[in-house]
């Protein structure tokens, strides 16, 4: 089993929180195949903003939180 994803803030404002999965892959998680722990250690920080991120082939897509708890993925909107 891999590590947890590893990852890193790269735009925080009022709106959105935008994240870029790291690696290396052969040895963490990517943010799509953790997204459910990715989810909690960020609850604290989104303070209700938006939840993006950068995966592992440089696309960027929305991580959908219903609850405080992951509930999917969809395409980012510009």
């Amino acid at each position: 089993m891999n590590k947890a994803a590893n990852y890193t803030v790269v735009l925080a404002n009022t709106e959105v929180v935008v994240i870029k999965d790291l690696g290396p892959w052969d040895e963490h998680r990517t943010v799509t195949n953790d997204a459910e722990a990715v989810v909690a250690e960020m609850m604290l920080v989104l303070r209700g903003r938006r939840l993006d991120y950068i995966d592992s082939a440089g696309d960027r897509a929305t991580i959908l939180i219903k609850d405080g708890k992951f509930a999917g993925f969809a395409p980012h909107q510009h």
